[in-house]
């Protein structure tokens, strides 16, 4: 900005002697110029430069040109990471809204610009003597990532499994297993007429960086269910 002003300056201080010249010399009256200082040609000519500066700033707010030369486009309230559904609620929250199995959650604004990893889906298992272990059922899951997760510095995701109400009622009943080594299933997270929300055994216990921050957002009851 300050070269930007000191070359618009030099740019009205010749082309402002210039004018007085031209139009002292149709009025005759070079002879006022001649007897002004210098020092007194800057001073009406940078006031010339002032006013025209002033001109200029009140035309970029006028126009909401930004800071960074950039024009504010509208409807920045909602904004769209790499998988639909990211919309912002109010100052400090935004919600990921998942029309395809009716739940939503709210997360801090921290978040915003998370992506989507599918493919988490889980696998059912049952014991069949003579076979081992057989694939008897299975379900969708995915993870919303924190937009600061990178391969060299992984963070927590929010893992959510996916099942049937008829799925999770046979889990209860231990009809099948998930063949994890965890001696505990999944924890339920709520509901809606069709599906049950859960989170995986032991998702957090690598301790990534946001662990605490996912946990809260879990505990603070942030999921919402609907058909």
């Amino acid at each position: 900005m300050y070269i930007l002003y000191n070359a618009f300056f030099s740019m009205q201080y010749h082309l402002g002697l210039c004018w007085i010249k031209v139009l002292a010399s149709r009025i005759q009256v070079n002879v006022i110029i001649s007897h002004m200082s210098k020092n007194a040609l800057k001073i009406i000519y940078g006031a010339v430069a002032l006013i025209a500066l002033i001109g200029l700033f009140k035309f970029a707010e006028r126009y909401g040109v930004t800071g960074n030369g950039n024009i504010p486009a509208s409807g920045d309230n909602v904004s769209s990471s790499s998988d639909e559904g990211q919309t912002s609620l109010q100052a400090g929250i935004i919600e990921y809204r998942n029309t395809d199995y009716g739940f939503a959650i709210d997360l801090p604004s921290g978040w915003r610009g998370y992506s989507i990893v599918k493919g988490g889906g889980w696998t059912g298992y049952n014991y069949i003597e003579g076979k081992g272990d057989v694939v008897i059922t299975s379900g969708p899951g995915f993870s919303i990532r924190h937009p600061e997760w990178t391969t060299d510095n992984p963070r927590q995701d929010i893992p959510i499994m996916i099942f049937t109400l008829e799925q999770w009622a046979d889990l209860s009943k231990e009809k099948f297993h998930l063949g994890t080594a965890a001696p505990i299933g999944p924890t339920g997270l709520g509901r809606n007429s069709k599906y049950v929300f859960a989170l995986p055994a032991r998702y957090n216990y690598a301790f990534l960086p946001g662990w605490e921050e996912v946990e809260r957002i879990i505990n603070d009851k942030s999921l919402k269910f609907f058909n």
